[in-house]
């Protein structure tokens, strides 16, 4: 067997070993965000929850909102972005008791449900749309 394709078969088997090792990272994470908790709830029951309670409330207009502010996110976990955020949205609502989703809800929600390394292209974004951050910057530092 030639040593270029020995070399071959050992890169390959990393690569795979590689590959698999990431899935299953994932997968395990979702695993474990569907565990149940104390209340006999999961993380992801929780957020299916607040969404359903409050998806009444969602118009165009916010909708629009929260898919600009998950753009910068890769399109493969962009859909699992947008529940989470949601999820945080809804369940902000209903602890205030809200009967109104406004653009401050979203952006709360947003700050709460991301990571901080996440809050630079919220930043860009409510520049872009020449929306006023002094109201956030406290929940942006605290985060």
């Amino acid at each position: 067997m030639p040593t270029w394709f020995m070399w071959f078969i050992v890169l390959w088997t990393i690569f795979l070993i590689t590959v698999m090792f990431i899935g299953g990272y994932f997968m395990f994470r979702k695993f474990l965000k569907r565990l149940p908790k104390e209340d006999g709830k999961s993380i992801l029951d929780w957020q299916d929850y607040y969404i359903e309670k409050t998806i009444h409330l969602w118009d165009a207009e916010q909708k629009a909102l929260l898919k600009d502010l998950v753009e910068p996110v890769p399109e493969l976990f962009r859909d699992v972005a947008k529940g989470k955020i949601a999820g945080k949205i809804g369940e902000l609502v209903l602890e205030e008791n809200a009967s109104v989703l406004t653009q401050d809800y979203i952006i709360r929600g947003y700050i709460l449900a991301t990571p901080k390394r996440d809050h630079k292209f919220l930043k860009k974004k409510l520049k872009e749309k020449e929306i006023d951050m002094t109201p956030y910057k406290q929940l942006l530092e605290s985060s």
